[in-house]
């Protein structure tokens, strides 16, 4: 905005700040001076001789006094002449007082003056107006409260985009007031902002509060519960317990929302350490629950609110097909299916393609033939033997049903090579793809030894649930160190990119590593597993089904877990990944059928996703392809954490399903963390501020109220 001050002289308002007092100044040193006063002399004496010589008239007077101008414009550019102007602030000078209102201000571990008080209630204190009168009398004092925009549901401290916010917002800014426990999960390092603060001369005044000791506390940090359970089968529920106390607890872990009475477990936990363990719990009745996994305040504990957690879970009746495809039957073979048979929750079929006879084997549970791909499409997991493509085992088409099963119907696929070396053929057909491991082709009948090898848990063997043979991790690695050994392995040479392997040889490697025994991978919408060796039915030696059965038990529920998570008449609704996250992708798939059982081509399929604050999205999920028999699927990203409910339906076949889908918060905000005080003193540090403690903010706020006035600003024009 321009303004006229007086007279012809005007002046510019520009953010706050009066441009005026233009000046001309010039950046001489002694020695351009002297040389301009020599040169100035030497030219005014030649310009009077010329004149002189040249009859004293007025034209060569003329010339000769040009001549002599030109001398001085040259003289004055070496001397470096610059037009300025002068900037006063035509405003009163802010102060803002920045305090943090992020979730970690909750930590009661401020004490002041004896008293402990929350970091919210210490940071209160401070921003009275009271508090700040001194300063209030020579600048104005804005006080903001900061954390993050973030979605709800997904709180964080960014304290970089605080600070340069403030800086964009405010004119005549002379230094901001950083309340805080300096604890940033969100955006980048505060550092990143103090050094634009530092170039525009804004220096940051730091107040810290919290302790950097961590508080003594007890936490039940986490309990990885599946999203749902079968009616009359136990529901293993893994929990984590950290202690923060300098003691060992003896305490009772309790279970609660079963609809019966609590399920209850004395654990110990060590002083300053962890400890993993988990519940087993029996519904007796289907229906939506929700759990509550608790342990008891201890004695020294400051806080209540962690020692609970919500678990949400769908029981339900579970109906789960599956189907062995096996040529000869070896011990591997006829103790999967007794396991199997033996499981009431799963319906299994068998397809024996003996080399030796010219018909299928037949018998209870037995199939005559290898089944057409609608009926193939009911199966949740297929076991495929010691079987190959060829005259007595699969053809090419059938090979392709089995990945279409696999990649859009959400089955699952497990391979069991054997001593005759059928699968080898399997690299020439769909299947080979699939497959986690490579083949050693050169060595078709696998590897046999005289002394007993022995399975080797991978870092993500440890982890997985698949191999989850114990609850402790520590018991659970013992157990699959004293597992009767094994004489035969197939000559895997390394897994695929993209597979997981879990456990390997203990000592027999390949030119790439140990050799994998059990990997798994992913594959479209379904899961694809690998055993190495046909030796797990000894495993019951001793112990009879317990860990076989477990293991095999495991996978199939592992694999046919997405594929049953809701399913209706004509469409079936899943997710992945199987614990979806706030914040991070979420892919939907539906597979619809047709009124006449036939796999709808195209169509309007929706899912509804409606969040736990009410919040609705609509996902339009889109057909996959020709060949993906019926499969439609979309993206979309959970904001919040809790219970999802997704309505799926179909335009073109009316078919209408809702599920629930919970997905774990993010929790950046840690009530109980230690303050970082460092960061607030490395920011005030950088730019040229001070950082002091709550007990000194009165001086503090004494010496801000003393600063001088700023200096006018001069500024090139």
């Amino acid at each position: 905005m321009f303004e006229c001050v007086s007279g012809d002289q005007c002046s510019v308002r520009v953010n706050g700040f009066l441009l005026a007092a233009v000046f001309m100044t010039f950046l001489w040193t002694p020695a351009s001076l002297i040389l301009s006063l020599l040169v100035l002399l030497a030219g005014a004496a030649c310009c009077v001789v010329s004149w002189r010589r040249g009859g004293r008239t007025r034209a060569v007077a003329a010339l000769e006094l040009l001549r002599f101008v030109l001398i001085v414009l040259v003289l004055v550019t070496l001397n470096q002449p610059e037009l300025q102007r002068e900037v006063r602030p035509d405003e009163q000078p802010r102060l803002v007082v920045l305090h943090d209102v992020s979730g970690s201000m909750k930590t009661r571990d401020s004490a002041v003056q004896s008293v402990v008080s929350t970091r919210q209630e210490t940071a209160d204190g401070l921003i009275r107006p009271e508090v700040w009168q001194p300063v209030a009398q020579r600048m104005q004092v804005v006080f903001e409260p900061f954390s993050a925009a973030e979605p709800i549901g997904a709180g964080g401290t960014d304290l970089q985009s605080a600070l340069l916010a403030a800086a964009d917002r405010h004119t005549g800014l002379r230094g901001l007031v950083v309340i805080s426990d300096g604890d940033w999960n969100i955006g980048e390092a505060p550092a990143v902002a103090a050094s634009q603060l530092r170039v525009r001369g804004i220096p940051i005044y730091s107040v810290p509060v919290g302790s950097e000791q961590r508080l003594p506390d007890l936490i039940l940090t986490a309990a990885d519960a599946p999203t749902f359970g079968v009616a009359g089968k136990a529901v293993r529920i893994p929990f984590r317990i950290t202690s923060w106390l300098p003691q060992e607890s003896s305490l009772a872990v309790t279970l609660t929302g079963t609809q019966g009475e609590p399920v209850t477990k004395l654990v110990r936990v060590p002083g300053m350490g962890q400890l993993q363990d988990a519940l087993e719990w029996k519904p007796t009745q289907t229906g939506e629950y929700t759990l509550s996994l608790q342990i008891p305040v201890s004695d020294g504990e400051i806080r209540e609110d962690n020692n609970q957690l919500q678990i949400p879970i769908a029981v339900r009746e579970e109906e789960l097909k599956v189907l062995i495809v096996e040529s000869l039957p070896r011990w591997e073979y006829r103790y999967l299916r007794n396991a199997l048979e033996r499981d009431p929750g799963v319906d299994v079929s068998c397809l024996l393609l003996h080399p030796d006879l010219t018909e299928n084997g037949g018998g209870r549970g037995y199939l005559a033939a290898f089944p057409e791909d609608a009926q193939l499409f009911e199966y949740d997991v297929v076991f495929l033997g010691d079987v190959g493509v060829g005259p007595r085992g699969l053809s090419v088409q059938q090979c392709a049903s089995l990945k279409q099963l696999v990649r859009t119907q959400a089955g699952g696929l497990v391979f069991l090579p054997g001593i005759q070396g059928n699968q080898n053929t399997l690299v020439n057909s769909e299947l080979d793809e699939l497959l986690p491991v490579v083949m050693n082709t050169s060595v078709p009948r696998g590897r046999g030894t005289t002394r007993p090898g022995r399975f080797a848990l991978t870092e993500a063997g440890r982890r997985s649930l698949l191999t989850r043979l114990e609850a402790d991790d520590v018991e659970n690695e013992k157990i699959w160190n004293g597992l009767p050994g094994f004489y035969w392995y197939a000559a895997a040479e390394r897994a695929r990119a993209g597979a997981q392997v879990l456990a390997t040889h203990d000592s027999e490697s390949t030119a790439f590593g140990r050799v994998p025994l059990i990997a798994a991978r992913t594959s479209g919408t379904g899961k694809v597993l690998y055993m190495g060796s046909d030796g797990a039915w000894r495993w019951r030696k001793g112990v009879e089904d317990l860990y076989h059965y477990r293991f095999w038990g495991q996978v199939v529920r592992w694999m046919a877990y997405q594929r049953n998570m809701s399913q209706g008449e004509s469409m079936r609704l899943f997710f992945s990944p199987d614990r979806p996250e706030a914040g991070s992708a979420v892919t939907l798939n539906a597979n619809v059928m047709t009124a006449g059982g036939e796999p709808l081509r195209e169509g309007a399929v929706t899912v509804q996703a409606v969040a736990p604050s009410g919040a609705t999205e609509t996902i339009r999920l889109a057909a996959s392809g020709q060949d993906s028999w019926g499969l439609f699927s979309g993206d979309f990203v959970p904001r919040e954490g809790g219970q999802y409910i997704l309505r799926a339906a179909c335009a073109e076949t009316g078919a209408r399903l809702e599920m629930r889908m919970a997905v774990v918060g993010q929790e950046r905000e840690q009530v109980g963390q230690p303050a970082r005080p460092d960061v607030l003193r490395e920011i005030s540090r950088m730019t040229r501020g001070e950082s002091t403690d709550v007990a000194s903010v009165q001086q503090l706020v004494q010496r801000l109220a003393a600063m001088p006035e700023p200096a006018p600003v001069i500024v090139p024009l």
